[in-house]
């Protein structure tokens, strides 16, 4: 009997499995999906039920031969020709069925799991997480497309096995006869052997191949890292060029490869232990029923064809009572796939149920602090606010030393940071745009990543030349249908003033800029900011910057002050000199 701690193991995970595959077959699209559920279904019952009719024919079959009759042998290998074409449409089918199944199953649950993780900024949010999900890009991918297809392959599996033993158990009784033994007359012996011999077969098989449960898991998540380390390596080649740091890459990848290596060899040794067991057990079980069916084939109680039915019957019983070694593997692999899965929905969750931002976002057409405060991911206090507002069409700019959170409150206007507390902060009404320092360059086309967010059709050719050209980026003009790899070709400065060109786009009410201007020099800085306030007079600007220069475009400054014993930054009125000092 499993312990105490196993079935909770099991309970757990029947139910991480419910609530991720629940969704679907309630969803719009359940109508669909258990109709193919049903059709393949049927498919795998009438192949069971085409089996059992094999098993019958097997005996004839075999006594026409011991009797050498040749024409019930022709008539026979006829009706063999029927049940066989019968066999492989429904073998087709079914697997094309289950195939159209697969997608539509994995299309929805991808879908569902892009928008949770995309939206609301739960991407971002769910990286600050301690001991979150890792790679959800993997997940997603990868996971998703697991769980759909070993869920099903291991339910159709289970159930026409099931049916097959209920089928074949009365065909087994009936042939098996009686056997005494010391005594005692046992009626449908090879059932009760089969029995015997698959369930201690089973009981051994988990306790043998348990391990790979947690071996599989682990191995999932250190192929991932290791991926997304090289994947990482690949995005910023440059600057790990400059730094002529590939000694130090390549020893972290020899750290995270070394992880998979040590892994894969624990999952090589048990895996090598499992195939022992499971081939003996397979090899014993050809010649089993044979062994178990002869004593009453040489007494004369069945002829030929009854000992090939009857062992027929015994395989068939004995491979549905079986199921579970057979597919001992991919119950391993199905199961850690539900429990990444179920961790990285409980990171979404988690997030979501987190400490809120407190704000009423676009109640007034201002930006109201209040007695807003911010916290680190920690719980350590970063900012606190004293009841600041800033109007609409009030140019205003933050300034303070490093770290002491001024990133942070723009990523609290963003509506993504959620480690906040306080009281009276409102964001303000109306359409906003974030710049920050390094501006993300999706992959597409350049008219894509120069309308981004926005469709690349809302703006036409002319409108997008005049963009670039206002930014001193005219020569890419002519590839705007180009597609690329944007943030190597272009520099730090070029990315930048892409971003400004976003802007002169989008013409958002509010635009906030995280020295969004910091790789510029200080005469193109200058003439980028001149060409936002002459171009969007309605945009309200609200910059984070270190230079001096940068004064002259606001109305407001806002100072972040550390505290002289270390707690939280205070933000307070100030003016350009702060700009100097830091």
């Amino acid at each position: 009997m499993p312990s105490s701690k196993q079935q909770s193991a099991y309970k757990f995970a029947t139910r991480h499995f419910i609530a991720l595959a629940k969704p679907y077959w309630v969803s719009d699209d359940k109508a669909r999906g258990w109709l193919l559920l049903l059709s393949i279904l049927a498919m795998n019952l009438a192949i069971v039920w085409v089996n059992v009719r094999l098993n019958y024919w097997n005996n004839d079959f075999f006594n026409a031969l011991q009797a050498k009759n040749y024409k019930v042998f022709k008539h026979l290998l006829l009706v063999f020709t029927g049940y066989a074409f019968g066999y492989i449409v429904l073998a087709v089918y079914s697997q094309y069925l289950l195939q159209m199944l697969q997608i539509r199953w994995r299309r929805w649950v991808t879908e569902v799991f892009m928008r949770d993780w995309l939206g609301g900024g739960t991407h971002y949010r769910i990286a600050l997480l301690r001991g979150g999900a890792d790679n959800p890009d993997q997940r997603i991918a990868d996971d998703v497309r697991g769980f759909v297809n070993g869920s099903l392959s291991l339910f159709f599996g289970f159930i026409s096995s099931l049916v097959t033993l209920l089928s074949f158990l009365s065909v087994l009784w009936m042939l098996s006869g009686a056997f005494t033994l010391a005594g005692w007359r046992i009626p449908g012996y090879m059932v009760w052997v089969a029995l015997v011999y698959a369930g201690a077969g089973s009981y051994f098989a988990h306790k043998v191949g348990k391990p790979l449960i947690r071996l599989n898991f682990d191995q999932q998540r250190y192929e991932a890292d290791f991926r997304y380390g090289l994947a990482r390596t690949r995005e910023h080649n440059e600057g790990i060029a400059l730094y002529r740091g590939e000694p130090r890459e390549l020893e972290a990848h020899d750290r995270r490869f070394a992880n998979v290596w040590t892994n894969w060899w624990g999952i090589m040794k048990r895996q090598k232990l499992f195939t022992w067991y499971s081939s003996f057990y397979g090899q014993l079980a050809i010649i089993f029923p044979f062994l178990v069916a002869a004593p009453r084939y040489f007494s004369g109680q069945i002829k030929l064809g009854g000992l090939t039915q009857t062992t027929g019957a015994f395989g068939q019983v004995q491979g549905a009572l079986s199921w579970f070694i057979n597919a001992y593997g991919d119950i391993v692999d199905w199961r850690a796939t539900v429990e990444r899965l179920h961790t990285f929905v409980a990171s979404m969750e988690q997030q979501r149920a987190g400490v809120k931002a407190p704000a009423d976002d676009g109640a007034v057409d201002a930006i109201e602090l209040g007695e807003l405060r911010l916290d680190t991911p920690a719980g350590r206090v970063l900012l606190q606010c004293t009841g600041q507002r800033i109007e609409r069409g009030q140019h205003t700019l933050l300034v303070g030393a490093s770290g002491l959170g001024k990133s942070t409150l723009l990523r609290w206007l963003a509506g993504i940071w959620p480690y906040a507390g306080g009281s009276g902060a409102h964001r303000p009404r109306g359409t906003t745009l974030f710049l920050p320092q390094k501006p993300y360059l999706p992959m597409g086309t350049l008219r894509e990543v120069l309308c981004y967010p926005l469709a690349a059709d809302r703006f036409d050719d002319a409108r997008l030349r005049d963009a670039l050209a206002q930014v001193q980026l005219g020569a890419l003009a002519e590839v705007l249908d180009d597609t690329d790899n944007w943030m190597q070709r272009l520099s730090p400065g070029e990315q930048q003033r892409l971003g400004f060109a976003r802007a002169l786009l989008a013409a958002p009410d509010w635009l906030f800029l995280d020295e969004a201007s910091s790789a510029l020099d200080a005469s193109l800085e200058a003439q980028m900011y001149e060409l936002v306030l002459r171009e969007l007079p309605h945009t309200t600007l609200v910059s984070v910057a270190h230079r001096a220069g940068v004064a002259r475009f606001h109305r407001r400054i806002l100072v972040l002050q550390a505290d002289a014993d270390g707690g939280a930054a205070a933000l307070g009125e100030g003016n350009a000199q702060p700009l100097q000092a830091a």
